[in-house]
């Protein structure tokens, strides 16, 4: 009876985190996201000091209760010599209200999203970097949810940039296990690359997957909730409170 034991533990762990998320929740709701500091977190390099490429992704907590179970990501690009950095993402309510919920604009690339810093998930710099920064521009103008967005299971703000880096296996990007909507493959497919292009995904609608990658290790998605182990960079991988191990959180 080993294996109910450790169901019953796992569904305890899972409610005490949901509670805990609520509160978490709450706390966020007491702040209105009008007056919510989108500044910089002063991570970003400067583009007036900074003249050779950047590419950087992103992920912060999302406002209000979706803060309390995951994340928003985006990427944020420079040129060589470029006075700003452009910055693509995907925002629901822009789909919500009809337009298409991919936003390129010039905000500042590492903002705080409606007050929560964000975290600097991977990054390029230099010789080759504007190569890559066409490449991401073109993959992002091909992403074929831009009228489409579901906070769970997808496709969101996080299906858009593992779409995008999934593409860019240059930055190796290993999307947090809070970025809900990662594991959401586009256009119906069930087999794709993993998101930072050194492994590869199966997966049903978001919904259930499994994804083995150098950079993420191994990953298992049960209702767009992902559980994992990334032997490579020690650390666990959990709903609701994210990655632990001793680099990060």
């Amino acid at each position: 009876m080993r294996w109910k034991r450790g169901a019953v533990l796992t569904a305890l762990i899972v409610i005490a985190g949901l509670v805990l998320a609520a509160a978490w929740g709450r706390a966020s709701m007491a702040h209105d996201w009008r007056s919510a500091s989108r500044e910089s977190a002063g991570i970003a390099p400067d583009p007036a000091t900074t003249s050779e490429a950047v590419v950087q992704v992103y992920a912060a907590r999302a406002w209000g209760w979706r803060g309390s179970l995951g994340v928003h990501s985006w990427i944020a690009v420079k040129p060589t010599g470029a006075p700003a950095f452009d910055v693509y993402e995907v925002i629901g309510w822009r789909a919500y209200r009809g337009m298409s919920a991919l936003s390129i604009s010039n905000r500042p690339p590492d903002g705080r999203w409606f007050g929560n810093v964000p975290e600097l998930l991977a990054e390029l710099r230099g010789d080759g970097v504007d190569a890559v920064i066409a490449r991401i521009d073109a993959r992002a103008r091909a992403y074929p949810h831009a009228k489409e967005y579901r906070v769970w299971p997808g496709p969101n703000s996080n299906t858009f940039t593992a779409f995008v880096t999934r593409a860019i296996p240059e930055l190796r990007v290993d999307l947090p296990p809070t970025a809900i909507g990662k594991d959401y493959l586009p256009n119906g497919d069930v087999v794709a690359k993993a998101h930072s292009g050194t492994g590869i995904q199966f997966s049903l609608l978001g919904l259930f997957g499994v994804l083995v990658g150098v950079e993420e290790g191994f990953e298992i998605n049960l209702l767009g909730l992902t559980f994992g182990i990334d032997p490579a960079d020690p650390a666990l991988k959990l709903p609701i409170v994210g990655r632990l191990g001793p680099n990060r959180g």
